[in-house]
């Protein structure tokens, strides 16, 4: 009886049947097997199917709703690392992304044209054997536009999910299997000892021989100058150039008085100073100073904040570069953030920094406001979300998406959903360079993200569950080894072509590889291989670029095959 009553209920209110699905989708995509998880998108669209054989109907706006403002986010998410790779120096990997994007489009329709497969099975296996659920929406518009009688076009839809269910799991771990584990054999690699030597590239030291860290644990101590003429007597500059580490001089007591000083200030026997740090600068000062309780000194306001670049006078720089800026004076680097997926990158002496790029930095909240002033914008904690611009970016990006050409008697149209995607690329770049035009907090980032796509993809599987079965009894065995092929063609050319054709380095390779592929996870992988993040610096350009493009693909299948 009560196994009735919910199964009425759901049918009665299907709005309960989305987020029931949704909660036991999370939770099994969130189960691990072994090393590896089905991921929530996995996970919803199979629950989705379960669900769905109640037989329940839900409005297809639902998932329009969700999948627009999901494909927005994207597009906000990538758009600085899409127009840099585009622009600027990521272009080599930029046009790698298009080349693997091309051989990945390439290789699902070889497939399906031997296969036979229609638009539906087709955009099936791109999305599964390629990961990119983001495609589905696209392919679901163009397969809607066709001149298909609506009984074929049902039993195409019917089709996507099938495919995609079938082929996805090969998608994700042989992807991540390939590139990992014979991506390095492929290249001729020791990928381990090839990140270790990036990393001492990356650290090369600069004219002056004094390699400066990137980054610092911030210690603020009190030190006495007791000894003349070691350091009492120099001035402030030549202090704080003692160490090889980075350290500065925060705060001055003389004669039993703060005072105020600058880089010309001899430092007298007597003096008090506070001294800011890492451990390891601050034990060659405990070695030539007394350290000693002065808690008013030592009280400076001092924070943290995430600071987005945008300075085009800085785009493009070293760190090394950077450090001896007037502004970086009493700054210290705990880490750089990259791309849509926050992608943290090393922070080496010669690590290359980008507009778009979000570095967290620690210091007094005087030196902090000045970097801020000469590179960027204080990206501090907001819950709150411009609104304005997500709604006037999704309805300007819809209605000129919403332009329908024709060509050769064919319609074609990026979509309402495509020219979201455009507008959130745009409006993402414009944001890196003019960060007050409007903010969208990581946390809506998210949930537009995630939550949109998986709203979308429950609605899938509800709707297709009562012909999944059907459907995969008819696709049969032959699915999953055409997914094999999609899956593995690309990736297994891709390390070969970074290597001879775009001469990427051996420690970035693979990451490009990842990117190339909107694969997270592979990436994550490579890392754990390599005990680095090295390749993450390869990932960012490729993964903006062929994030745009795949979901595209979704377009062009259906196209290409109707």
């Amino acid at each position: 009886m009560i196994l009735h009553w919910i199964a009425e209920t759901l049918r009665s209110a299907p709005e309960l049947a989305i987020f029931l699905t949704l909660a036991i989708g999370f939770w099994v995509g969130s189960l691990k097997f072994s090393s590896f998880s089905l991921g929530a998108v996995t996970g919803t669209l199979l629950v989705g199917v379960l669900i769905g054989q109640l037989g329940i109907t839900i409005s297809p706006q639902v998932k329009s709703v969700f999948f627009i403002l999901f494909l927005f986010a994207v597009g906000f998410g990538v758009g600085p690392q899409f127009v840099r790779g585009i622009a600027n120096d990521g272009l080599p990997q930029a046009l790698f992304a298009v080349v693997i994007s091309l051989l990945c489009l390439g290789s699902v329709y070889l497939a399906a044209v031997m296969s036979g497969y229609g638009p539906g099975m087709a955009e099936g296996l791109l999305a599964g054997s390629q990961t990119i659920s983001a495609s589905i929406g696209l392919a679901t518009d163009a397969i809607n536009r066709t001149n298909l009688s609506p009984e074929h076009i049902q039993s195409e839809l019917n089709a996507i999910p099938v495919a995609y269910a079938v082929t996805y799991l090969f998608g994700t771990v042989g992807t991540g299997w390939m590139l990992a584990f014979l991506g390095p054999k492929l290249l001729g690699i020791n990928l381990t000892q090839e990140c270790q030597r990036y990393e001492r590239e990356m650290s090369i030291k600069p004219d002056d021989d004094h390699a400066e860290t990137a980054w610092h644990e911030y210690i603020v101590r009190a030190y006495k100058l007791e000894t003349a003429g070691l350091i009492a007597g120099k001035t402030v500059a030549e202090a704080e150039q003692e160490s090889e580490e980075r350290l500065f001089l925060e705060n001055l007591r003389r004669n039993g008085k703060i005072i105020t000083f600058d880089d010309n200030t001899v430092l007298q026997q007597g003096d008090i100073v506070a001294v800011s740090g890492s451990h390891e600068a601050l034990v060659y000062w405990s070695n030539h100073a007394e350290e000693v309780a002065d808690r008013e000194l030592i009280d400076i306001p001092v924070e943290t904040v995430n600071v987005i670049i945008t300075s085009k006078q800085i785009n493009s720089s070293k760190l090394i570069d950077l450090a001896r800026a007037p502004y970086a004076h009493g700054i210290y680097i705990n880490s750089i953030r990259r791309g849509s997926m926050s992608v943290e990158i090393p922070a080496l002496p010669q690590t290359v920094i980008n507009r778009g790029d979000i570095i967290s930095v620690t210091g007094t909240r005087r030196n902090v406001d000045t970097l801020i002033n000469a590179v960027g914008y204080a990206d501090r904690p907001t819950n709150v979300t411009s609104m304005v611009m997500v709604g006037a970016g999704i309805f300007v990006g819809g209605l000129l998406g919403s332009i329908v050409l024709p060509v050769a008697g064919i319609p074609i149209t990026l979509s309402a959903s495509g020219g979201a995607l455009i507008a959130g690329l745009i409006l993402g770049w414009l944001r890196s360079v003019t960060p007050k035009l409007g903010n969208i907090p990581a946390a809506s980032v998210w949930f537009m993200n995630t939550v949109g796509l998986n709203i979308f993809i429950a609605v899938v599987g509800i709707s297709a569950g009562p012909t999944f079965i059907t459907g995969l009894k008819e696709a049969g065995l032959s699915v999953f080894f055409w997914g094999v092929f999609a899956t593995a063609f690309p990736m297994l050319l891709a390390p070969l072509i970074g290597k001879y054709i775009f001469r990427f380095d051996p420690a970035i390779n693979l990451g490009c590889c990842g990117g190339a592929r909107t694969s997270t996870a592979s990436v994550a992988m490579i890392a754990d291989v390599a005990k680095s993040n090295v390749p993450m610096l390869g990932y960012t350009v490729p993964y903006a670029v062929s994030n745009t493009l795949l979901t595209m693909w979704g377009l062009v299948i259906v196209l290409l095959l109707t």
